[in-house]
């Protein structure tokens, strides 16, 4: 065999998954562009903000081409982790410098960064079920074992109890995703704090150091009064990755950094060890956006705009009679399943000219995703279709 066992077994997984891609384009087939509702995949369709081609534009006039385009210290350039730094420490209260900061070419590669450094094989990392299905590739290809976990029943909370449970000896980290894809929940301090709590003590039980992950590339698209709790300020043994490809709507950029805390255990050689899969998986920060973003680290996207697609969606569908989670971050609408095969509801759907993603890709069975970062125009438009397929599956 050329393929590798582990490479064949993610081919297969991701079937279900990769077909549903390309929905849009089947529904185009059969009904014409004019009449698709592709709430599918969760590609930005707000525009950056101006100052992000104010910038572009201002680097390519002012720098030369060495400067544009040479490779980059492996952490980042100090002057752009320096500006994130400052911004972060006034945002959340902390005592972060350009040390606490390092680089990386977006949040998958700062993922993978991560479980590079901190996995041996037969490592064990928790993860909350559902979750952004590519975790279980990042962990396995790491040498690691994907250990899901349920959040509470309806309202997929952190279930502590449950995440105490599955700790054993084997534990290296719990992954968490807040605001969630796909739910859009929000963890609350007060239930950080409790996951905290319950680490300190399993790890002083069994004589294990756990890291805490959280994968934040949603951290901006918070709505109401709702708040991001910045978990190294909770728990010590805290790498946070984030992106800009939400905040600033730059998914195609690849930017993003990882920060450790002063407090973590072993910091200095953890961060060395993050430095060390950056240099040798080759996932530096590009050098023109990595200037980008440190012009524009006060900018953000037009966040109004998701919000007020999410609050349509939301409370359209809730009126129809449908099940949803009330989305507090993110832009995605977690919908529970006509039928019990949220597989087969996805193909009722596309009957109805819609196109989501089945829970099941999520490991959360039963539900949909529903994606509302697209036109208003597109909302309005698919609710008779919400309607009319609500009536006919459940009369």
């Amino acid at each position: 065999m050329i393929v590798s066992n582990r490479m064949r077994n993610s081919i297969e997984r991701g079937k279900p998954m990769a077909a549903l891609f390309t929905a849009k384009d089947r529904l185009t087939q059969r009904f014409g562009p004019d009449d698709v509702y592709d709430f599918s995949i969760g590609n930005p369709n707000v525009p950056a903000p101006a100052t992000v081609k104010e910038s572009i534009l201002k680097q390519a006039q002012e720098l030369s081409e060495l400067e544009l385009h040479s490779y980059t210290p492996v952490e980042g350039y100090p002057f752009v982790r320096k500006a994130i730094a400052e911004h972060d420490r006034e945002k959340f209260g902390v005592d972060l410098t350009e040390k606490n900061i390092l680089m990386v070419a977006g949040a998958a590669a700062g993922l993978n960064v991560v479980m590079t450094t901190l996995l041996d094989e037969g490592d064990e990392v928790i993860v909350l079920k559902p979750y952004f299905a590519e975790y279980a590739v990042y962990v396995e290809h790491a040498g690691g074992v994907l250990i899901e976990v349920p959040t509470q029943e309806g309202t997929f909370r952190i279930d502590v109890k449950e995440i105490e449970k599955a700790i054993t000896r084997k534990t290296k980290a719990v992954l968490i995703n807040t605001p969630n894809n796909p739910t859009g929940v929000i963890y609350s301090e007060d239930e950080l704090k409790e996951l905290a709590d319950m680490l300190y003590k399993k790890c002083n039980d069994l004589g294990i150091d756990i890291v805490l992950i959280s994968d934040e590339p949603y951290r901006d698209l918070a709505y109401g009064d709702e708040k991001v709790p910045f978990l190294p300020k909770i728990y010590d043994n805290t790498l946070v990755v984030y992106s800009f490809s939400k905040s600033l709507s730059l998914p195609g950029e690849r930017i993003g950094y990882i920060t450790i805390s002063d407090s973590m255990q072993e910091r200095d050689l953890v961060k060395a060890g993050l430095a060390t899969a950056i240099r040798s998986l080759f996932v530096n920060a590009p050098s023109l956006i990595q200037r980008v973003v440190a012009d524009c680290i006060n900018d953000e996207c037009d966040v109004a705009y998701y919000k007020r697609n999410g609050e349509t969606l939301y409370e359209e569908l809730t009126k129809i009679g449908y099940e949803c989670v009330k989305p507090a971050g993110a832009f995605y609408l977690w919908v529970k399943a006509l039928v019990d095969d949220d597989f087969e509801f996805a193909k009722i759907a596309e009957d109805h000219h819609i196109a989501v993603l089945p829970g099941s890709a999520f490991a959360g069975p039963g539900y949909v995703r529903l994606s509302f970062c697209v036109a208003y125009e597109t909302i309005v438009g698919a609710i008779p279709h919400f309607r009319e397929m609500y009536e006919d599956v459940c009369g």
